[in-house]
């Protein structure tokens, strides 16, 4: 590929976020080096090397929580394939699989007397060995983590990174408890985490606890986490807690004994985060020319752009190697000397979401400045490169507000994506029109739940905002950002719109993905 066919094809426009998100997303995955689902094999992708390195960024910053709790979580790694008799032990859990799960059925050409699944979740595969490993109470609590890949077969359109069948990232962590209340405890920290976690990747959601006839199979019940997309502004589900109770510990004779020296039933949580985590960030963040990376995930948080003029290289040159010197001890930075036309260069870092682009050139030599652009607003102004010290406090600063200005961006969104009405009709025309999600009074009733859902194609109930959960910690009111109906204006008297029962909760419906 000659230079100026590199410069055609990176300027290139992506397609309209707004307009037809999903072909922007597979584009942008792929211009951006980011994710290839071109592999012969549908609803399976290939991380490449700067999304490979988004990734690991993302994941670094859930480990380092997870491996912080007060009582650590471990990381571990459990086996891929599951014998079937023992992934159809927990006949309530299979069912809730059964149309998803990769059966291994020959070894080479031979056939296999007993078929292996391949997991979708790893409930059947971890706790076998939770019941060898577990005697006393004095080995509780047991919190367990892995980051895996698990399969589930997709019979639906597949989407990148939203509806896959590889999961090629998939966080699920695994906890043991002596007692109920220490499983709620142990859920609060879970949606406490997941929250630090969400956060710091300045995006906001919503969180619920999902309707018992949309539970995770097995558990007693399950809190999910959901971002509001962008176009149709439809949810997508990015994290969920389930409380386990006691249902896997019965089926899998998982046991302890107690200080009375009586043997007892554990009690157990699991929660996961697949790719979505990561689709989430690079979806709300982006913009139509591409990727838009908070600096603390982006794989590269600085390009330097040499503003090249016959007689000037060396002059440039030689201030570009002193900048990088003093950046890199601090910061991810690439120079950009490729010999193609600034603009293309401009263009290439921008659609790859790169923080801020630096430029060198005689002018800023001689004034002893360099000239920053940020990615996310387009802004473009000059900075002292008198000191070392002034140059890294300063891109500090900068990646500070950048950072904080993005949050909040996504936040003020969020937040009026979501409707609060008692008026059914309303909330029904504002799904159908792509607006959001909508909060209404409603009485639980499943059968009020159908006679709602089907009056909007794809709507479905995410459940009851976690504000009604006292032992859920709820964020501090000076939080601009992260979870949005938490802090939701509520009337004393309120009416399920369906069979007119007094009510005492809202909850949210949605379209979803």
């Amino acid at each position: 590929m000659g230079k100026q066919d590199i410069e055609q094809d990176e300027m290139k426009k992506l397609p309209n976020k707004e307009e037809n998100f999903i072909d922007w997303l597979n584009e942008v995955l792929l211009r951006t080096d980011v994710l290839d689902y071109r592999y012969n094999l549908k609803g399976c992708g290939v991380w490449k090397g700067y999304g490979f390195k988004l990734r690991k960024n993302i994941l670094s910053i859930l480990r380092n929580l997870l491996n912080n709790t007060p009582v650590p979580h471990e990381e571990y790694m459990f086996p891929l394939l599951v014998p079937e008799p023992q992934f159809m032990k927990e006949a309530e859990h299979v069912k809730g699989f059964e149309n998803e799960v990769y059966w291994v059925t020959h070894g080479g050409l031979t056939e296999l007397d007993i078929k292996l699944a391949l997991r979708p979740t790893s409930e059947t595969a971890i706790y076998p060995m939770f019941a060898l490993w577990i005697r006393s109470h004095t080995d509780l609590p047991l919190k367990t983590y892995q980051i895996v890949n698990t399969f589930r077969w997709e019979g639906k359109n597949t989407r990148p990174m939203l509806r896959v069948r590889e999961i090629t990232t998939f966080k699920e962590a695994h906890t043991v408890h002596a007692t109920a209340e220490d499983t709620e405890q142990q859920i609060a920290e879970a949606v406490k985490l997941y929250s630090n976690h969400f956060n710091t990747l300045g995006i906001s959601y919503v969180v619920n606890k999902r309707p018992k006839w949309d539970t995770f199979p097995g558990a007693d019940y399950s809190i999910a986490f959901d971002a509001i997309m962008p176009a149709n502004h439809k949810t997508l589900q990015i994290g969920t807690v389930h409380n386990l109770g006691q249902n896997f510990a019965k089926t899998f004779d998982i046991t302890f004994e107690n200080l009375e020296k009586e043997r007892q039933y554990v009690y157990q949580t699991c929660y996961g985060i697949s790719e979505r985590g990561i689709a989430a960030p690079i979806a709300l963040h982006g913009d139509d020319r591409g990727l838009v990376l908070p600096p603390n995930i982006a794989p590269i948080q600085i390009v330097i752009v040499p503003i090249i003029f016959k007689n000037k290289e060396e002059l440039v040159q030689e201030e570009v190697k002193k900048i990088v010197k003093i950046l890199r001890r601090h910061f991810t930075v690439v120079v950009d000397d490729r010999g193609i036309k600034p603009g293309s260069k401009f263009f290439h870092w921008e659609e790859k979401g790169v923080p801020i682009r630096i430029e060198i050139g005689p002018q800023d030599v001689e004034k002893r400045q360099i000239t920053i652009v940020r990615r996310d607003t387009g802004e473009k102004f000059t900075r002292s490169s008198a000191t070392t010290k002034e140059i890294v406090q300063q891109i500090k600063s900068l990646f500070k507000q950048i950072f904080e200005e993005m949050a909040l961006k996504v936040a003020e969104d969020t937040k009026s994506r979501i409707l609060v009405t008692e008026d059914i009709n309303e909330a029904y025309q504002w799904l159908e029109d792509g607006k959001g999600i909508a909060e209404i009074p409603f009485c639980g009733s499943q059968e009020c739940a159908s006679d709602i859902e089907k009056r909007v194609d794809g709507l479905r109930f995410l459940g009851t905002p976690v504000r009604y959960l006292n032992y859920i910690e709820k964020p501090s009111k000076r939080m601009k950002y992260g979870e949005m109906n938490q802090f939701t204006r509520e009337k004393k008297e309120i009416f399920c719109p369906v069979c007119s029962k007094k009510v005492n909760q809202y909850w949210t419906i949605a379209r979803s993905w």
